[in-house]
């Protein structure tokens, strides 16, 4: 299960996407936990989450984790496939949200809210991501490459069993 969890190829492609995204999904995260970026911070938006959006406050701060620390996992390649699969399952709650409010993002703010699209596309790339993998210059690229007689489960003579 680990060997699948971190195995991927050094694809370019991968890491492109995966770095995009992890960048993207950190702001947005650093957003709402931190303040940062012009954002409200944490307690503020989990008052959003919790009066507005009527969202307990335990999956708010899921949520908020999942974009925080998936978007640091997908920057660095660590663990890629979990943040990814953190994140695409946040946005797929978030879309459901968002979908009262049509496709397109409220560019010009004659809407109450934003549409879908941002959240199809993440979506997509998180996809691309979980089934892929990280692609080059990640921490799961140098972990699944460990020689077979290093202590890294991963690289183990049983990872063989495990494709």
């Amino acid at each position: 299960m680990l060997a699948w969890l971190i195995d991927t190829d050094g694809d370019w492609l991968f890491m492109i996407v995966r770095v995009v995204l992890g960048v993207v999904l950190f702001a947005h995260g650093a957003q709402k936990l931190l303040g940062w970026f012009g954002g409200p911070g944490l307690r503020a938006t989990l008052h959003t989450f919790r009066d507005q959006m009527r969202i307990p406050v335990a999956l708010a701060c899921l949520a908020i984790a999942a974009e925080f620390f998936g978007g640091l996992g997908l920057i660095v390649g660590l663990l890629t496939r979990i943040a990814a699969l953190s994140i695409a399952i946040t946005m797929a709650v978030a879309l459901t949200f968002h979908s009262k409010y049509g496709f397109f993002l409220n560019w010009f703010g004659n809407k109450p809210g934003h549409g879908v699209e941002y959240h199809l596309v993440v979506i997509a790339l998180a996809v691309v991501v979980i089934v892929k993998g990280a692609g080059a210059f990640s921490f799961d690229l140098a972990l699944s490459r460990l020689p077979p007689d290093s202590s890294n489960v991963a690289s183990s003579p049983m990872r063989e069993s495990y494709k």
